[in-house]
């Protein structure tokens, strides 16, 4: 989709943008003449250059009208309708693009027995092109011609030139070139400069021959205002034919029976097609700018409602939940080869300063995870051996193991504040509050990507969480920290295994059971995140693919009432419209980024560019600042919108494409690094209470 999306743009660009017409008639410097024969220089408009130069005059009392650089859908009308109406054919050279654009135009003229030349494809000024795109700019243009008017012409004019004694050697190369293919260059012996929009009278001046010599008249009928052609027409064609000149077209005029013929069905089905190629890439572009429109706004949007809730749900903070929450509660730490972290996760329950139950529930582990745990002769950490049945089946058999009403899940990679969970679990004196979701920071956060994703982690997770808990459709309760009552999980048929994304799919299910799921800021725990980039994809494409899971699962809440009601209409629409529907438009941003920046004035492009980001730096220093977390690593948040951000949102294409296919995806385990031997880094760890 990408590459038929690249290749879309690249035909709309090239034959939109970059070349065009030159109004002012300004034509490149002639250069140096002396490979130009002298027959040529000194000889008449129309020539041949396949092999000895020929050239030949118009005969005595003749008038041949040209016309450059159409069809326009304003003025080619217009003066077809002035030359219909003196009775008097012309010879019409056509730029590709226009006859593309007005494909009708073309069909017209045929049928009104005007001739039909070529004048290029996009109006280039063919010497300064390469041998190949001279000669793709004369196919594509005797396509149009072939598809639009079902003809092709072997009369051609090169953009930008004028009469034979004009011609310089770079000139003549592109007619020697052109003429081997079978082209007839057909130049002018008089030029009426409309161009310049001299006024009526001059032009009719600048176009009336001299004597009873036979004259090629040069007039355009696009490229500009050609009003005054078209008055001229109307003076000029009757002064003429009252002095004896008769009209007619290059080929009557010359005597050429073969330079207009029928094109063939192959050529004029290939014509077909690109005109059709050529108007979807129009299509395809006005679409692309709508569905970019679209995306900036909901990005934007989505910036000024999450900082406005961020700044609200602050000053909610401040507020206390309630009469303090002081009784033990169960921590369950779901452990599947965990050796490398084990110690400092444990390590950070026991120094808790709120009295907890430790259970470690051994997954299978087949590197010692539970006997590192159990040789930690820890007080109050029981540890808990199964055969290997996955994280929900870990997480289950902790909750049937637990002894009191509150039950805090963790990954068995992530290490708690002393006071996270005495935050964590104050919530609960509401008794509507089923599930609470703590605060989760990145502790590997050296390097680029660890930087990207602790940028990610606080201002696209937490900053968001603050939103959900404001509008009480949180989503999420992460498994890195999170606290439930324990009655909520037994309503609900405790962890699911029906999607990749338990803790997505837990905390809707207790939403729909009627409960309310919150945000504690202050609960902090720090969690390693992938060191690579494919640990990372890894990672994220499990976490996309099992919300896409579980945002299906549970589409019933958009119909339900109350709590569930709530989340449904607002949680899940958010996350169709800012995790799922952005991230698909993202790709288009940057493609279309490219276009500009090649096609267009990248200028312009840039400062748009600049001025997103800079949205972005301004959301990232806010929600930095509400987390307490020092604004260095945003220096490389400029960066990330070059490899982090096209990883995310491809995962994101891949999850859809995934869901969409019916296809299943196993569970990835991430490989662990140990990143907890050392202290955090936040200059906030330890100062929150």
């Amino acid at each position: 989709m990408v590459l038929t999306l690249t290749l879309t743009l690249l035909i709309e660009g090239y034959t939109q943008h970059m070349f065009g017409f030159q109004d002012d008639g300004g034509n490149p410097p002639q250069g140096p003449v002396d490979q130009v024969p002298p027959s040529v220089q000194n000889g008449g408009p129309v020539i041949s250059a396949s092999g000895s130069p020929v050239s030949l005059a118009p005969p005595a009392h003749t008038v041949v009208l040209t016309f450059d650089d159409g069809p326009d859908p304003t003025w080619t009308p217009k003066i077809l309708a002035t030359l219909e109406r003196h009775h008097v054919p012309a010879t019409f050279f056509l730029v590709g693009t226009g006859v593309t654009a007005h494909p009708e135009l073309a069909a017209r003229m045929a049928k009104d027995h005007d001739e039909l030349g070529l004048h290029s494809f996009t109006h280039p000024y063919l010497p300064s092109l390469p041998n190949w795109q001279r000669t793709l700019e004369m196919r594509e243009d005797q396509l149009a011609v072939a598809g639009a008017a079902g003809v092709t012409s072997t009369l051609f004019r090169p953009p930008y030139s004028s009469g034979a004694d004009a011609v310089g050697n770079a000139d003549w190369a592109t007619m020697r070139q052109l003429g081997k293919q079978g082209y007839l260059t057909v130049l002018v012996t008089q030029d009426s400069e409309d161009w310049q929009k001299p006024g009526v009278q001059r032009i009719v001046r600048n176009a009336t021959p001299h004597g009873s010599t036979g004259q090629v008249l040069l007039f355009h009928d696009a490229g500009g205002d050609r009003a005054q052609t078209v008055a001229a027409l109307d003076t000029l064609i009757p002064r003429l034919k009252a002095r004896g000149y008769r009209f007619q077209t290059v080929s009557q005029a010359f005597h050429l029976t073969d330079a207009t013929r029928p094109a063939s069905t192959t050529q004029h089905l290939l014509g077909i097609g690109l005109l059709w190629l050529l108007k979807g890439a129009v299509w395809g572009l006005d679409a692309l700018d709508l569905l970019l429109l679209v995306a900036g706004f909901l990005g934007i949007l989505r910036a000024v409602i999450s900082m406005i809730a961020a700044a609200r749900h602050r000053r909610h903070a401040r507020k206390t939940w309630g009469a303090q929450v002081t009784e033990p509660v169960s921590v369950i730490v779901p452990a599947y080869n965990e050796s490398a972290g084990i110690e400092a996760t444990v390590r950070s329950l026991v120094a808790s300063d709120h009295p907890v139950e430790i259970i470690v529930v051994d997954d299978g582990s087949t590197d010692g995870t539970a006997d590192i745990v159990e040789a930690l002769g820890l007080p109050g950490v029981r540890v808990i051996r199964q055969r290997n049945a996955g994280k929900p089946a870990a997480l289950n058999t902790g909750i049937a193991a637990a002894s009191y009403e509150i039950v805090v899940m963790m990954d068995g990679d992530t290490v708690f504040e002393p006071d996270a969970v005495r935050h964590l679990v104050q919530p609960f004196s509401d008794p509507g509050i089923g599930a609470v979701s703590g605060n989760a920071k990145v502790v590997n956060r050296g390097g680029l990507l660890g930087r990207w994703q602790h940028i990610e982690y606080v201002v696209g997770f937490n900053l968001d969480r603050r939103l959900f808990d404001l509008a009480r459709c949180m989503p999420t309760v992460p498994g890195a920290i999170g606290a439930w009552r324990r009655a909520a999980l037994v309503r609900v048929g405790g962890v699911s295994e029906a999607t990749l994304a338990e803790d997505t799919d837990l905390t809707m299910a207790i939403w729909r059971d009627g409960w309310r799921v919150v945000y504690e800021e202050k609960a902090i725990a720090w969690t390693e995140a992938p060191a690579s980039l494919g640990a990372l994809w890894r990672q994220r494409y499990r976490w996309c693919y099992g919300t896409l899971q579980a945002m299906w699962k549970h589409r019933g809440a958009v119909r339900q009432s109350g709590a569930a009601g709530t989340f449904g209409r607002r949680g899940l629409l958010f996350l169709a419209l800012f995790q799922v529907l952005l991230p698909l438009f993202a790709p288009l941003v940057d493609v279309l980024s490219v276009y500009g920046l090649i096609f267009l004035d990248p200028v312009h492009v840039l400062l748009l560019w600049c001025s997103f980001l800079l949205v972005q730096v301004v959301t990232g220093a806010y929600a930095f600042r509400l987390d307490g977390e020092r604004l260095g690593p945003l220096w490389s948040l400029p960066f990330q919108q070059f490899v982090y951000r096209q990883l995310m949102y491809l995962v994101v294409v891949q999850s859809v494409a995934t869901a969409l296919s019916g296809s299943r995806l196993r569970w990835q385990r991430m490989e662990r690094y140990g990143s907890h031997q050392e202290p955090p880094l936040s200059p906030t760890a330890g100062a929150r209470g």
